[in-house]
Parts: structure tokens; sequence; C-alpha cells
């Protein structure tokens, strides 16, 4: 149990640091690796996230490339659900479903294997950061061309400024911290 939600969120935001002009001119990059380097505020991290969801029938998690897969595998890991995958094109070696979409700083496309969701499956998809949306969006996009229920998705960190929330209609987001 987490002493409380304001102040553990607050120890890990104060770890969090920021890198300047990555990775162009302009962004300033939210370095969450202080966090992953120090096993008692990873595990923090993802107690605030098991704690949410650990009663909501989620069915499977969602994890994008590729630091959502940190946060993804270990929550997947401790709700005892399975974990799909949702990679930069080229990167998945089975049949796959694929979508383009646009980022801060350019535009890529993501695919999942095509049976990463089970038609009618309560899905929870996890990033890290929620940015712009463009990349949650498209995760969302996939899940839903594969026949899943995007029952919430899930951000480490949100960066409001860049109205990344609105992007992603009505689904409900939950976000560990803010900046």
């Amino acid at each position: 149990m987490i002493p409380t939600m304001h102040s553990a969120t607050a120890r890990l935001k104060a770890s969090v640091r920021d890198i300047p002009d990555f990775p162009q001119p302009g962004i300033i990059f939210k370095d969450i690796t202080p966090i992953l380097q120090d096993g008692q505020l990873f595990r923090l991290a993802i107690t605030i996230f098991s704690e949410r969801y650990q009663r909501k029938n989620i069915e499977q998690i969602v994890a994008i490339d590729a630091r959502g897969f940190l946060f993804a595998s270990a929550l997947a890991y401790v709700l005892g659900i399975g974990l799909s995958l949702v990679r930069k094109k080229g990167k998945l070696p089975y049949k796959t479903v694929q979508t383009a979409y646009d980022l801060e700083y350019g535009s890529n496309t993501v695919e999942m294997h095509i049976d990463s969701i089970k038609k009618g499956q309560r899905v929870l998809i996890v990033d890290d950061v929620l940015a712009t949306g463009g990349t949650m969006k498209a995760a969302m996009d996939l899940v839903g061309q594969l026949g899943g229920e995007v029952v919430e998705v899930a951000f480490f960190a949100e960066i409001e400024f860049l109205q990344g929330r609105e992007k992603l209609g009505k689904v409900p987001v939950f976000s560990a911290m803010k900046f």
C-alpha cells in the first residue's frame, strides 16, 4: 500500500529530469530513467498502477514501444494477465495490422500481431508519456481493428500543454503524474 497518492506522485515527479533539445531542438524531454534505475521508485510507480487496475476486470495489457513496455510488463506480471505489444513497423515477426500516425517531432507506423487481442477482450493500453497523443491514438486504432475494447489508457506521465488527451476521444485516461 502506498502512503498517499500525493506523496508518492511527488516523490516520483521529483526524480524525473528534463533534457533540453532532445531528440531535437525545442523539445524538452522528460527523462524517467532515474526512476527505473531506483528499485524502490520503480516499485512505487508500478504500485500506483496496480492499485488502480487490480479490480477493473482488465483481460489484456497492450504495451507501446519502447518505454511503455517497461511499465506495462511489470503491471501485467503483478496483475497476472497477458501482455501484447505495439511496435514500430517491421519489428514483429508474425502477421500484423498496422496504422500510421503523427507525433510531436515526425511521423511513424506501428503494428500489432493479428492474434494479440481477442474480439471483445477488455484492454488497458499503457505508455510512459502522453505528449501529443498520436502514438496512443494509433494503438487504440489497432486494438479496435482487432476487435478489442479499450477500457482505459494509462501513462506514467502527461505533458498537459501538448493537449494529447484531446486526441484520445472519450476513453478514460489515467496519468500517474502531470507536467
